[in-house]
């Protein structure tokens, strides 16, 4: 084990002060996380008004920060394998802390994009070491279920503070939506100085693999804006054909970098693991079809109702309240019946809550024309979110804990990106040249069809874990460690 480890590894579920704090400082930033962006998703239709941006235009401000989280993921949990989990997490709330100021002072639509952008890449190095900071704090099992569960519980927790704050913050002005993660952001870099134990000189040496990092979110970053583009383009225009080609090749040359580097981003073989493979490519659909969801229907309840941004915040809050108060009780649901089900049960609640809403009448009063799909959307997170995480991260040696947790977040910002942009293309494609409200409820079906869509591809790869035999999540698959040596090693 790499001496960067904080070297107090517990199997108890019963922990002292010391402990408490480090899960809970930690998990503070993975709230923060939550909470920025569920802010910024009920301001989005007052952000439009007031900045005139376009809806292709207006997508970046979500996915611009969620993509560049996840296409640096992988850099920035081999940053904390290699620096020291507390460095880069200090260092990254930091910067997350001034890019929150500074997103809520600009004036110009691009400027704010570019911010987000900067917060996304500093989210990118906090998440993967806070994760690892867990997952090498509290030993795999029921000390570490427990852990994990409190951990999705803050988000949660963020998510449902962030709508509220949002709804109204917004009605005074969109920017504070901007300027509250800063004090947040500050609370949790001042904790962290304190309850974060002090690191040696990692044991374990190593490059950065810069070639792989750039390629990697240069593929991701022009396949996103080509999705976007190309209804306007046109899907067959040369410019949109040419575009699709260089993202392909520059993903071909993001895995032939990571197969002959040293030190790779993602050591591939990684990847051999059946659970692990399942969790990555679930959790991307699973937050793709989600974050389509709710963008459409945000803009929807707000554009095409009349609702105001606390109503809407509010509308959503239900979803969020399930998954804060369900999740603590998760953790002997998923003892008893493994991630496998409860993956696949939540995947399932989320498919019935979009078809719902598409089957519903949704002038109908909120009790039976949107409460019904926000009750799904909350039970689905609260059996996924934390099962995702236990089984992405579980037979995995600590030394490549950040490699784990970074993938294990890359699939869901990066899968949250692109659902997100295919969402918006079909929404786009289907306006019909209408403008405003009129070109929302031209496309609003056909958009939320293809998140139902995800859904479903979400469901398929979750039972395909069923063919290999139920494992109880605390009696993980044992894995060799020749396996997981690097291959400088």
């Amino acid at each position: 084990m790499s001496s960067s480890a904080p070297h107090l590894s517990t199997t108890s579920t019963k922990w002292d002060a010391r402990l408490w704090g480090i899960l809970l400082t930690v998990s503070l930033v993975v709230g923060l996380d939550a909470l920025d962006v569920s802010m910024v998703g009920v301001a989005l239709p007052s952000i439009q008004a007031d900045l005139g941006l376009s809806t292709s235009t207006l997508q970046w401000v979500v996915s611009g920060y969620v993509l560049t989280y996840g296409g640096l993921l992988l850099l920035g949990g081999r940053t904390a394998d290699l620096l020291g989990r507390r460095r880069v997490f200090l260092v990254a709330v930091a910067v997350f802390a001034v890019t929150s100021l500074l997103g809520g002072l600009v004036d110009d639509g691009g400027l704010l994009i570019a911010t987000r952008l900067l917060k996304g890449v500093s989210a990118a190095f906090t998440a993967p070491a806070a994760l690892s900071i867990i997952t090498t704090t509290f030993a795999e099992g029921p000390a570490r279920n427990k852990a994990l569960g409190i951990f999705a519980v803050f988000g949660a927790s963020g998510y449902s503070a962030g709508l509220v704050f949002s709804g109204l913050l917004t009605e005074v002005g969109w920017r504070w939506t901007f300027f509250l993660p800063f004090p947040v952001a500050l609370i949790a870099l001042v904790a962290a100085f304190r309850v974060l134990p002090k690191e040696g000189r990692p044991e374990r040496t190593g490059g950065y693999d810069f070639p792989g990092a750039v390629t990697g979110v240069g593929a991701m970053l022009l396949l996103v804006y080509t999705v976007v583009e190309a209804p306007e383009v046109g899907w067959g225009a040369s410019r949109t054909l040419l575009q699709f080609a260089a993202a392909a090749v520059l993903l071909g040359a993001f895995l032939a970098i990571e197969r002959r580097s040293s030190h790779p981003l993602i050591r591939l073989g990684i990847l051999r693991s059946g659970p692990l493979a399942r969790a990555n490519l679930g959790a991307a659909v699973f937050f793709g079809g989600y974050l389509g969801f709710q963008f459409l229907v945000m803009q929807y309840l707000q554009s095409v109702l009349g609702w105001s941004a606390m109503e809407t915040a509010l509308g959503f809050l239900p979803a969020a309240l399930i998954v804060a108060f369900g999740s603590p009780r998760m953790e002997p649901l998923i003892e008893r019946f493994g991630t496998t089900v409860t993956i696949a049960g939540g995947v399932v609640a989320h498919l019935v809550a979009y078809v719902l809403f598409l089957a519903l009448d949704r002038d109908a009063p909120y009790l039976v024309g949107t409460l019904p799909s926000m009750v799904l959307l909350g039970v689905g997170f609260m059996l996924a979110f934390a099962s995702f995480n236990i089984q992405g991260t579980a037979g995995i040696p600590d030394h490549e804990q950040g490699l784990a947790g970074g993938l294990l977040n890359t699939s869901l910002q990066v899968g949250g990106a692109i659902g997100l942009a295919v969402v918006t293309a079909v929404l786009t494609a289907n306006a019909e040249g209408a403008t405003g409200s009129r070109a929302l409820l031209n496309g609003f079906d056909p958009a939320l069809y293809v998140v139902a869509g995800m859904a479903l591809i979400g469901l398929v790869i979750a039972v395909s874990g069923l063919r290999s035999g139920r494992r109880p999540a605390a009696e993980p698959k044992p894995v060799e460690d020749r396996e997981y040596a690097y291959a400088a090693d």
